[in-house]
């Protein structure tokens, strides 16, 4: 049997937080989390956050480096539950699109759905032109969740953290992975 691992991927697009809790919320699970940041991720994370590449890679079981096109996961024989990407930025997600693999993002992505395993792109932009629709059906053709971080207003989010907590709690979702990060609808309580 192998060891349940997911590929968390944050590319340098707006909301590099999104890529840190969720490997935050993975930290002492069952789930070996293989990280790779690209250098433009460092840079929108210094800009954004407090965290320095180092500490974001500290909770990660396993970092590769975005050039090494040779790493364990850019092969479908290395076993994964499939792999987030978490901010996705456009560039990222049209090279996954059209299958053009010139890094270990893109070449891991590409491979997590040549086996058909989940691929979920936190698509960072707004507001979209025909060109990144085109892309974002292109690569759900090919197998992927387009999954852009919205907030979901239902749960009342108090602050900027619950917002993002919330949405990486749907993203684990989709991996069926349990966290107590989301609030859960329960409908509106009274007939309509």
């Amino acid at each position: 049997m192998h060891p349940k691992r997911l590929i968390v991927a944050i590319t340098g697009a707006s909301g590099t937080l999104y890529g840190v809790r969720i490997l935050q919320a993975l930290k002492d699970s069952e789930i070996e989390t293989h990280l790779v940041m690209s250098d433009s991720a460092k840079l929108t994370m210094a800009a954004e956050t407090d965290f320095q590449p180092q500490q974001v890679e500290s909770l990660a079981n396993v970092v590769h480096v975005a050039k090494n096109v040779g790493a364990t996961i850019a092969s479908g024989s290395f076993v994964t539950m499939g792999m987030v990407i978490a901010p996705c930025s456009v560039n990222t997600m049209s090279e996954i699109a059209w299958g053009i693999t010139g890094n270990l993002i893109s070449r891991a992505a590409d491979v997590v759905l040549k086996e058909r395993r989940r691929l979920v792109l936190m698509v960072r932009e707004t507001p979209l032109h025909a060109g990144h629709l085109k892309s974002m059906l292109q690569v759900t053709e090919n197998g992927a969740i387009v999954m852009p971080p919205v907030p979901a207003l239902y749960a009342k989010p108090q602050s900027i953290d619950e917002m993002v907590d919330h949405t990486v709690g749907r993203v684990l979702d989709l991996f069926q992975i349990d966290s107590d990060l989301v609030t859960r609808w329960n409908g509106l309580g009274k007939s309509i």
